[in-house]
């Protein structure tokens, strides 16, 4: 595993996280055990790869520790067994993709700046780490994905990334990247609760 711990540690969250909302998009979709397992998967690890192969960095993070391919079927796992009403579901995705998006924007961010990409690139690739797993989790699933809507989701990601690069000029320090996924979880959540939307085409 490259890198410090302190990188791999919330890269590991992030991936169990998401593992745990594609699992729960399987469950609402009445996928089978494999089914799920597979959604766990291109979720958890679907950014990340996005992320490595942009920066170079190859074999991606998950091919070359294990423990990247073993978090996200462990969520899967979890997931079908422990899963609660499919009532909850929905709201469960909610809250967990946004967690998931924004502990990986920041190490996207964070790792962006590792291989020396200029501040708005590595604010771009967080972005993009956080929204990859996503958008492939809900084309397999058969759902247009969600930054494709009109719901904030990639702003907050951008958000999150943009200050931890942005502090990175100036700081070193442990809780910047706290700040920067509480700001962006946060953001997510009051816009899926007040039902913030980006704008739209006006009708003709």
């Amino acid at each position: 595993m490259s890198g410090s711990v302190a990188l791999h540690v919330p890269d590991l969250v992030g991936i169990f996280v998401f593992g745990i909302t594609g699992a729960l998009v399987g469950v609402r979709k009445k996928l089978d055990v494999f089914g799920i397992l597979v959604l766990a998967l291109v979720t958890g690890l679907g950014g990340g790869f996005i992320r490595d192969v942009l920066i170079g960095e190859t074999p991606p993070a998950a091919l070359q520790d294990g423990r990247y391919l073993v978090v996200p079927v462990f969520a899967g796992l979890i997931t079908f067994f422990l899963h609660p009403g499919i009532g909850r579901v929905e709201r469960l995705v909610n809250i967990f993709d946004a967690a998931g998006l924004a502990l990986f924007c920041v190490t996207g961010a964070q790792k962006a700046i590792e291989h020396g990409l200029s501040p708005l690139s590595a604010a771009l690739l967080g972005t993009i780490s956080g929204i990859g797993g996503g958008v492939i989790r809900d084309l397999l699933s058969g759902r247009v994905p969600v930054v494709l809507r009109s719901e904030i989701y990639a702003t907050p990601a951008f958000l999150g990334a943009g200050i931890v690069v942005a502090a990175a000029l100036e700081y070193d320090a442990t809780w910047v990247p706290i700040v920067a996924a509480v700001t962006c979880f946060g953001i997510r959540l009051l816009a899926i609760r007040r039902g913030w939307n980006a704008p739209l085409p006006r009708n003709p």
